[in-house]
């Protein structure tokens, strides 16, 4: 199998809202369902300084760009999609953690949302 061309991306879109962009269900799904799969790219960059980057390993020292829609997920404490993250592999997969109605905003809450610098106002507002 090869990733690139498996990325799962068919059951969603993207809009801009007045926060930016976000992600949205295109079609109902269903808790567990996986949504989307991609490729992370290490970067050497320090991620306290930019918010669009992912955390990338259990150390917090890495970072990763996203392939995807992943980058336009925005973040809730009560979000209703999980990212699982393969650091040996550099790939993700998105998961609904509910069911989601189509036209429903698609959400996951950052892994480093409660202690990146990146985040603190962000994490204040939510």
């Amino acid at each position: 199998m090869n990733l690139v061309d498996d990325i799962i991306c068919k059951s969603v879109y993207t809009i801009n809202t007045e926060n930016g962009h976000a992600v949205f269900a295109k079609k109902n799904i269903k808790k567990g369902e996986l949504i989307e799969k991609g490729l992370a790219r290490i970067i050497p960059m320090d991620g306290h300084k930019c918010q669009y980057v992912f955390t990338w390993s259990e150390d917090r020292t890495k970072w990763a760009l996203c392939s995807g829609y992943a980058t336009f997920y925005n973040t809730s404490k009560t979000a209703n999609t999980i990212m699982n993250r393969d650091f040996e592999n550099n790939t993700f997969e998105i998961y609904a953690v509910d069911d989601i109605l189509q036209h429903t905003e698609l959400t996951h809450t950052y892994r480093s949302l409660g202690w990146r610098k990146a985040f603190s106002e962000l994490d204040k507002k939510i």
